[in-house]
């Protein structure tokens, strides 16, 4: 040991006084030779790169980056916790092939306490990113590994590991912020309580749960599309877990990373577009959230509302229930007989539920693992424990039931525990009466839903050519090819199980919206009108006569409609995503949607509104473009929708006039909302505010920044004009590389909410404009900017002035 600081002493020594020679490093490093600031490790391949690296500040860290990613990526950092204060910082290998960081001002700063000895170690980068410490006469014999110490990424090869008997010690953590690599509060890492499973904490509070493995990969991942592209691979005892991943190719480059809002991205650099692309996140919808639902109940991100109990329970508090608090969850309807009587219930394609209250077995088959659930009076589940080769090993589930859901093309069964007295369906032969009850009850459902759907199918193929628009229009007042199929009035109350409270997706001007189910399985979003509605027949007619005409990626499908007497119904197609405000102005549902996703969105917006403006049939002016009114598909591609206030020109019409100015407060420009003047260019403003309330996260109409009394567009004029719209940026992490296409989006916003609509570019202009395409103009204020210097302009007053002239939602 005396030896040892000596030689450390001498280190330091030597490091003040710069008596060393340095060096030009390629792939490793000896015992005489350092890396001061400007020298670097290249693997051998010249895929890694690792050195000392700051961020324009003095703190030095050592680290490992990709050698040719630009902007640099790094993958690794020795003294992420401890950075040394100045340039005159160097690594160097002891004689016992231990690795060292000093401090000019501090002496050693970061040691890797090898605990291995080695006769001749040297350093080396491999092409894997990995940083050895290797005896020089045994290169297969690794002294130390940066792969042992994980940061905030996990490259192919690397191991997640957890022991029972240890608790986890190679797992990720976040880094603070984007410019400081300390370690985070958020880590990623394998629970070893029961089975084990992947999670994400905050703290030790789980955020998102992987799950269990399942022999091809976690059962909270979707794996399908992933296992064509990775080999992931378990290895499981009894007290050890470990975990990696390995590229089928190794040209394709990819990391795992946690960043530091908790966020996990499995990442694939492109080459084409020269940025990362994230092939998976997780959390990836609001099912992924940890226990969403509370105990005893299922999630599925198709489902309004996305939590039911479980077959069998019933909420606990059904008040809390109804109105979206589900925290509490489900208790049973009927306790356990445990002694005689209970069976299970099979669930199909599911994320396995928390297993840190389970046990395992690798060699039971699952008749076994039944016999094994029943014999104790606490089990309440059991599923197979490895899905290859149809199913093998006993997984069984004790108490309350966690963080289930239902993924619609993937997961594996799981046999849920009741009194018999709750099972719709058992297989146990001793109760072959009343399954034959029951399959003369389901037999006769069956033969009832054929023939309906056979009368429907007709009834459809008959009215499809007649249109809901010849019950609503005179003849001189259709337009050729004006149709969309009718809906029998029962057909939708039946879709809609009688317009339910609990099929309601929410409440707009036009009335209640309902998720509704046809007999042949297609998911339908039905238009209620309300008869308070402030828009009433015309705006019926209206959104009918120009959906049936109007087809686009990004513009809602309208599929028919339906009248019976006073009730008027619109049938759309369904979107799982609902709409954009339920994203963007929610904290945690707002980080699901990352930058490169946030732009798709605007662009396809974009894209929506050229099409009605330029390339449809009709010039059509939406006249109420709002974050609410763009829905999201599975894929999140936005649709507009709601065209009841929409209004179409003929010809070379630019502009009209209505004296009845209706629309939403905050997104409608000053010429309408003042003088009832609408145009094109009234949907391009309307535009700019969804483009800005994407990109900060805001409601131009909930904004208020109360020194300068500025709304969302204020603010954004502000500080573009102070130089600093990056203050704008929503708080959602992004790269170098991203930055410069946010800032391009704020300032097509700005030109798109200008005061004059002579100003405001069109559509074709603006689609332009965000792909880079077409030079950018410097921007005037904003209608209803009420800068300091600009009181006495129509902004200053026009929010109370015009209050009463609108029939604003």
């Amino acid at each position: 040991m005396e030896n040892h600081n000596k030689v450390l002493m001498l280190m330091v020594c030597t490091f003040f006084f710069f008596s060393m020679p340095t060096y030009s490093i390629q792939n490793t490093l000896t015992s005489n030779q350092f890396i001061q600031y400007n020298d670097t490790l290249v693997s051998a391949a010249g895929t890694f790169e690792a050195g000392f690296f700051n961020f324009g500040d003095p703190q030095q860290y050592f680290g490992i980056w990709y050698n040719s990613i630009s902007p640099r990526t790094y993958v690794w950092v020795a003294n992420r916790n401890t950075p040394a204060q100045n340039s005159t910082v160097m690594m160097k290998l002891t004689d016992q092939g231990s690795l060292v960081i000093l401090d000019g001002s501090k002496g050693i700063i970061w040691n890797s306490d090898s605990s291995r000895i080695g006769v001749e170690p040297v350093v080396q980068l491999l092409d894997s990113g990995n940083l050895v410490v290797k005896d020089a006469n045994n290169t297969q014999n690794f002294l130390w590994e940066s792969f042992d110490y994980p940061g905030d990424t996990l490259l192919a090869g690397m191991k997640l590991k957890s022991n029972s008997v240890t608790g986890p010690y190679r797992y990720l953590t976040s880094w603070r912020s984007p410019e400081d690599p300390a370690t985070g509060e958020y880590s990623y890492r394998i629970d070893m309580h029961g089975y084990p499973q992947l999670v994400t904490e905050k703290g030790s509070r789980i955020l998102y749960r992987g799950g269990s493995w399942n022999g091809i990969l976690f059962t909270g991942v979707p794996w399908q599309r992933l296992y064509r592209i990775y080999n992931f691979s378990a290895v499981i005892t009894d007290k050890e877990f470990s975990y990696q991943y390995e590229n089928l190719d190794n040209s394709i480059i990819t990391r795992v990373v946690l960043d530091q809002n908790g966020i996990t991205q499995r990442l694939t650099w492109s080459d084409r577009t020269q940025i990362w692309e994230a092939t998976s996140t997780r959390p990836a919808d609001e099912c992924d959230v940890y226990a969403l639902c509370g105990i005893n109940s299922n999630c599925n991100v198709t489902d309004f509302p996305n939590c039911k109990c479980l077959e069998g329970f019933v909420p606990k508090f059904q008040t809390k229930w109804k109105s979206s608090n589900w925290t509490d969850g489900c208790v049973r309807k009927t306790d356990l007989n445990c002694s005689h009587g209970d069976g299970f219930l099979k669930y199909t394609s599911m994320k396995l539920p928390d297993t840190s209250s389970s046990w395992f077995n690798k060699s039971l088959s699952l008749e076994k693992c039944k016999t094994m659930c029943l014999k104790n009076c606490s089990c309440t589940a059991y599923a197979n424990l490895d899905i290859r080769n149809n199913g093998s090993g006993c997984l069984l589930w004790f108490d309350n039931i966690v963080d289930m859901r239902n993924f619609p093309d993937q997961g594996q069964d799981i046999y849920i525990r009741l009194s018999s007295s709750e099972l719709v369906y058992t297989s146990d032969p001793k109760k072959n009466k009343r399954n034959s009850k029951h399959a003369g009850i389901i037999a006769g459902v069956i033969a009832l839903i054929i023939g309906l759907t056979l009368i429907v199918m007709v009834t459809l193929a008959y009215r499809k050519k007649l249109g809901c628009i010849r019950n609503l229009f005179q003849k001189k007042d259709m337009e050729d090819g004006d149709s969309a199929t009718i809906f029998d009035f029962s057909t939708i109350t039946s879709a809609t199980n009688h317009f339910s409270n609990r099929n309601k997706l929410g409440e707009g001007g036009f009335g209640p919206v309902y998720k509704g189910i046809t007999v042949d399985g297609q998911e339908i979003a039905v238009k209620r009108l309300s008869k308070t509605s402030i828009q009433g027949i015309e705006e019926f007619k209206n959104e009918v006569k120009l959906m049936a005409t109007l087809q686009h990626r990004n513009l809602v499908k309208l599929l028919g409609c339906s009248i019976r007497q006073d009730e008027k119904l619109l049938i759309y197609e369904f979107m799982p995503n609902r709409s954009l405000d339920y994203f963007i102005f929610d904290t945690i549902r707002s980080k699901l949607l990352d930058w490169t996703k946030r732009l798709e969105i605007i662009d396809g917006i974009a894209r929506g509104l050229l099409y009605l403006h330029q390339d449809s049939r009709l010039r059509i002016i939406h006249r109420d473009l709002k974050t609410s009114n763009i829905l999201l598909d599975i894929d999140m591609i936005p649709k507009i929708s709601d065209f009841g206030l929409a209004r179409s020109f003929m010809g070379d019409q630019a502009e009209a006039n209505t004296n009845r100015v209706m629309g939403t407060y905050g997104y409608m420009p000053p010429e309408y909302a003042v003088h009832g003047s609408f145009s094109i260019k009234s949907d391009v403003f309307s535009f700019g505010v969804v483009v800005l309330e994407i990109i900060s996260g805001k409601k131009n109409s909930g904004f208020c920044d109360p020194r300068r009394r500025l709304n969302l567009l204020g603010n954004a004029w502000r500080l573009w004009i102070e130089e600093r719209p990056e203050e704008l940026i929503a708080d959602i992490l992004y790269d170098e590389a991203i930055c410069s296409e946010i800032l391009r989006f704020i300032h097509v916003g700005l030109l798109c909410v200008q005061q004059l609509p002579e100003d405001r570019p069109n559509m074709s202009s603006v689609v332009l404009m965000l792909k880079g395409e077409k030079l950018l103009p410097k921007p005037s204020e904003p209608g209803f900017y009420a800068g300091k210097n600009n009181m006495n302009s129509a902004g200053s007053s026009i929010n109370e002035a015009t209050i009463s002239l609108l029939e604003a939602r």
